[in-house]
């Protein structure tokens, strides 16, 4: 599967929504791990502003790579942000967009832990 590194050093990227479960399954509630390590994975929804744009990402995330209180409004890292296009076909219908996946999500506010995005 094609990924595509994303470039933050730009960007102002903040928690639009606070951390969440990242569900696999809705009917049976399963839990979605990360196929390497096991992991829960975590969804942050985060505001991604850079060039005059600005988009609300999802971004997924291993649940050990959440850092620091990740309140709305929180100014965040994104540490080694990928995009990756993807496409499937649901009751007859081809859906298809890019799926952002991180290292790490990491609290810049003050007195939390300063990290440099990826």
């Amino acid at each position: 599967m094609r990924q595509i590194p994303v470039d933050t050093s730009a960007a102002t990227v903040m928690v639009a929504k606070q951390p969440q479960i990242k569900v696999k399954d809705r009917r049976t509630g399963e839990v979605a791990l990360d196929v390497e390590t096991g992991a829960k994975l975590m969804t942050v929804d985060v505001m991604f502003a850079a060039n005059d744009a600005v988009e609300i990402l999802s971004v997924t995330v291993p649940e050990t790579g959440v850092s620091g209180e990740l309140g709305m409004g929180t100014p965040v890292a994104l540490t080694g942000l990928i995009a990756r296009p993807w496409e499937n076909e649901f009751n007859g219908q081809k859906r298809h967009g890019i799926a952002f996946r991180a290292v790490a999500v990491t609290s810049l506010a003050a007195g939390g832990s300063q990290a440099e995005a990826a």
